[in-house]
């Protein structure tokens, strides 16, 4: 009982304050408790798998009925595909917010109007606490740990209103899953939730807790930076821009404050920090100074949206054709590596979604293995690593259903792939500063650029 009068005085304690019109501080406002209105913000949240199925619920005021999902589902099966499924869907009596995580749909319903913004972002940071307690955010490891969605569920939001969003925070308010304590838990009848208030709720650094201390002092950033891309038949750029993140793991002692700068920060387009960054430093001299939070959290987000700075890794020569005459079409596709800086490309995939009229493939690559799905009529050519000594080939011919219609469409291709130790926005990070300790910490820098939604038109 003590503890829940505790955490009532902490929430009882935080002033109200009036929004800002952006989202970017929205995980400040979160940790602090300040996202209030006359009404309940979120009432409740369904996860829908992709068969459809609704698998958990839970709800903050009332129990809102399971049909409310039935404008989801209409909503699902206009959009071309699951990635398209409109975020924000209006019904007579609410709002369906939703986001598309690891095959996974969470669905919140709203009764008034709240910036959508919030919600999605919230929403996001649900599934990233999944992942951070389970190692994965996913069907299977939810329904096995149900007991913990439902106690993190009940932490994150206060009557409906984010309140703790923080991973180091939540882990003392509700302790991660481990075969020990579940069996203890099962023996005793005890569960995962803490005893006491954890000390960050309390002070002017609500993300970082109080008295960490480790016998090796590290700080680890890692810059990961997903490329999106159009290209047209000839290989010419209809649309690039960059998408990037900087996660850190940060485990130091004390009350580190820290500055981290880069060579070119000019590149940088709509950035996204966490609360614990100083903006206005940032605004005035392009460096991030902030106190972290204990552990693993994402530092900041951004763009690079202007054509001219996105340089494309990987070049693809395609011609896909279907014979106006006959049940046949001929293939051939070969990938190459463009402008990566002497970086290796790794885990290249090539994905095709054929014709409904295609049956069959009959292909030979020059690198790695390929599959065609007869019920889905997806192609996949898992090619590897590739170098520019030698360039991956596929070729072949396809069949197709006797007396059908040659295809109104050539298919598009999806590219995925990685680069290792390589930031495609050639951004670099140039030092870090630690102020407030006596100990020198370890730190390291990693980059990584991947593939997000690159397509080769044909």
């Amino acid at each position: 009982m003590a503890k829940v009068t505790t955490r009532w005085y902490a929430r009882a304690i935080q002033p109200y304050f009036v929004l800002p019109q952006s989202s970017t501080h929205f995980s400040f406002w979160c940790s602090q408790g300040y996202i209030r209105g006359s009404s309940t913000m979120i009432h409740s949240l369904f996860l829908i798998n992709t068969s459809g199925d609704i698998f958990l619920e839970k709800h903050w005021k009332s129990v809102i009925s399971r049909s409310v999902c039935d404008y989801f589902f209409e909503a699902q099966e206009k959009a071309c595909d699951l990635e398209n499924v409109p975020p924000v869907i209006p019904t007579p009596h609410h709002y369906l917010i939703n986001i598309y995580r690891e095959k996974i749909f969470f669905v919140s319903v709203i009764q008034t109007e709240v910036p959508p913004l919030f919600v999605i972002e919230f929403l996001h940071r649900v599934a990233e606490m999944f992942q951070d307690y389970f190692g994965e955010c996913s069907e299977t490891s939810i329904k096995d740990n149900v007991v913990i969605v439902y106690e993190l569920l009940e932490e994150m939001l206060d009557n409906g209103f984010p309140l703790a969003t923080e991973s180091n925070i939540l882990k003392e308010l509700i302790k991660p899953p481990t075969i020990l304590r579940s069996m203890v838990n099962t023996i005793i009848g005890s569960s995962n939730v803490g005893d006491t208030l954890p000390t960050g709720q309390l002070s002017t650094i609500p993300w970082r807790r109080a008295g960490v201390k480790y016998t090796n002092n590290e700080a680890y950033f890692d810059v990961v930076e997903e490329i999106d891309v159009i290209m047209d038949k000839s290989g010419t750029t209809v649309f690039a821009e960059i998408q990037g993140v900087i996660d850190a793991c940060v485990k130091l002692s004390g009350m580190p404050d820290l500055t981290l700068s880069f060579l070119n920060p000019r590149l940088l387009d709509d950035v996204s920090f966490h609360p614990c960054v100083r903006f206005k430093r940032w605004e005035a001299e392009r460096v991030l100074s902030f106190i972290p939070p204990d552990g693993n959290f994402q530092l900041m987000s951004y763009h690079v949206n202007a054509q001219n700075l996105v340089a494309i890794p990987v070049y693809v020569k395609q011609n896909i054709s279907f014979f106006e005459s006959g049940s046949a079409g001929r293939l051939d596709i070969t990938v190459s590596p463009k402008q990566t800086m002497g970086k290796t490309v790794e885990a290249v995939c090539v994905t095709v979604h054929m014709p409904k009229v295609v049956l069959s493939a009959n292909l030979a690559a020059t690198q790695g293995t390929y599959t065609y799905d007869l019920v889905t009529k997806v192609l996949v050519w898992d090619v590897g690593k590739i170098s520019p000594h030698k360039l991956p080939n596929l070729k072949g011919s396809l069949s197709l259903q006797s007396g059908a219609p040659k295809p109104e469409e050539n298919p598009s291709l999806m590219i995925n792939f990685k680069i290792q130790q390589m930031a495609i926005s050639g951004l670099k990070v140039n030092r870090l500063d630690m102020v407030g300790e006596k100990y020198k910490p370890f730190k390291g820098v990693k980059y990584l650029t991947k593939a997000g939604k690159f397509q080769v038109r044909t």
